[in-house]
């Protein structure tokens, strides 16, 4: 079971709430945000690409407890950039593994030949998974999905188990679809099916669509994955890592929402842009009384200070009503 790299979601703070409410054993990999080999090569542009790799000591010991690996996700389009990234991250950061984006559908990375456009550059796209390879001891694995403007899964899986990455995530929508419409589950199958043929040991995760943890267990033993990759479906549950369903109550939801916001100030204050937080407001606040109304005034929140003190005073106000 893997939460799936997320670009301005799967922060450092992200990454260890959800790990704090995962039960152990349900929740085995996490992903950093996309990042760009091109900027970490870049003198100047290292700093601010980088952070996208911070990995803070509270995190850190969380997911020591749990049993969680981290893979650190990248992506570009030079080989030679490839190697000496991987390389550089394999001695300076303290990451499980390396993955290399080869799924974004994102039309200004497709621009640039990179990510899900490397598809069609099957060539390059095993250049750049060899030199990953070859510059880390680390497993080198691979996300990507179906295909461009069509399904090509035969084609496409069968020239990436020609590398023999670690893994392989496959996302069952093309390139064109973006998010929309249905993924299609028989064909991550059928890339299951290969990589059996293949006789090759390499593990093959299905990824899209799935929005509870009964669904994940049931996809695996009907398409035949080796695991499940989540979403958008943590957006339906934060709790989503959880063998028997949550039913959160207000206080734990508002609980989570503190901390997130705590961890995030802890973090990232004065560095990245606090209205981030806004879109993960909207998931703990839900499913109460009163919560479309604690919303409204969330999404008018301008500072950490702000918060804290909305989410009080909603604290004050029920404990009267209680009483």
């Amino acid at each position: 079971m893997a939460l799936a790299p997320m670009e301005d979601v799967t922060d450092t703070s992200f990454r260890e709430l959800v790990a704090r409410i995962s039960e152990p054993g349900c929740l085995h990999l996490l992903f950093t945000e996309f990042t760009a080999v091109d900027g970490m090569n870049h003198p100047k542009g290292k700093e601010r690409v980088s952070e996208r790799l911070i990995v803070s000591p509270s995190e850190r010991d969380m997911l020591k407890e749990k049993g969680i690996k981290l893979i650190a996700q990248i992506w570009g389009n030079k080989p030679e950039v490839f190697h000496k990234i991987a390389r550089e991250i394999s001695e300076e950061y303290d990451f499980d593994g390396i993955d290399i984006n080869m799924g974004c559908p994102v039309k200004n990375v497709v621009k640039q030949g990179s990510c899900s456009a490397l598809i069609d550059q099957p060539t390059l796209a095993q250049e750049i998974i060899l030199a990953s390879k070859e510059a880390t001891d680390l497993p080198v694995s691979v996300k990507t999905r179906t295909g461009t403007m069509q399904h090509e899964t035969e084609r496409w899986i069968n020239q990436l188990l020609e590398t023999q990455p670690a893994a392989i995530t496959l996302h069952g929508r093309i390139q064109k679809q973006q998010s929309d419409g249905e993924a299609n589950w028989n064909e991550i199958a059928r890339a299951v099916a290969l990589r059996n043929a293949s006789g090759l040991d390499i593990p093959v995760l299905g990824n899209g669509d799935v929005l509870s943890y009964a669904q994940s267990v049931d996809y695996s033993q009907q398409y035949g994955v080796d695991g499940v990759m989540i979403g958008r479906g943590i957006f339906h549950d934060p709790w989503f890592f959880n063998s028997m369903p949550k039913n959160p109550s207000r206080e734990e939801k508002l609980e989570q929402l503190v901390l997130h916001t705590r961890l995030f100030e802890k973090n990232w204050g004065g560095i990245k842009n606090f209205n981030i937080l806004k879109r993960f407001y909207k998931i703990y606040v839900n499913g109460f009384e009163g919560a479309a109304h604690l919303r409204a005034k969330l999404m008018g929140a301008n500072s950490f200070d702000d918060v804290y003190q909305l989410i009080n005073a909603q604290n004050q106000s029920t404990e009267v009503v209680q009483a």
